[in-house]
């Protein structure tokens, strides 16, 4: 191989950009400062799109309600077995808000996620809006007769 010009030359036509390799210290404005949050890029924000509550509300039954504005409220779900893959019910115990003492032990009741109340409470319990089906079933009349005679009364 051979060269035509001293390596020296070659790289002299090279420029370095960078500040560091020639001792100068200059500030870098792309590092993040704590107290300056404008560094930060903030998320595109989604004004057509809905929120997503992911785990924010659960459904489940009180289990006691024997604290003052505290209630047990048991959440039954539905997970597969680690080993064997087959669903089964899981039962977690959750501490909930009841400001006013409302429910009772049984009560169904729904879990809102909030701010910490205390080291094992951020729920508040919320009463589930009635389902109508269930109303329609209860306040239904009974059953009119059909009409049709039977064997026994003629």
């Amino acid at each position: 191989m051979l060269l035509t010009t001293p390596p020296i030359l070659q790289f002299k036509s090279l420029s370095l950009a960078s500040p560091f390799l020639h001792g100068a210290t200059a500030p870098t404005p792309h590092l993040f400062n704590p107290g300056n949050y404008s560094a930060v890029a903030a998320p595109p924000s989604s004004a057509g799109l809905p929120v997503i509550k992911a785990m924010r509300s659960l459904q489940g039954r009180v289990v006691c309600a024997t604290n003052d504005k505290t209630v047990a409220v048991e959440v039954v779900r539905l997970a597969p077995h680690p080993k064997y893959k087959r669903r089964v019910r899981m039962k977690k115990k959750y501490q909930a808000h009841d400001p006013l003492n409302q429910f009772q032990v049984g009560d169904i009741v729904q879990l809102e996620k909030g701010r910490p109340i205390s080291k094992t409470k951020t729920f508040w319990a919320v009463p589930v809006p009635g389902r109508a089906g269930a109303k329609a079933l209860e306040e239904a009349a009974p059953p009119q007769e059909l009409g049709i005679p039977l064997e026994s009364e003629s």
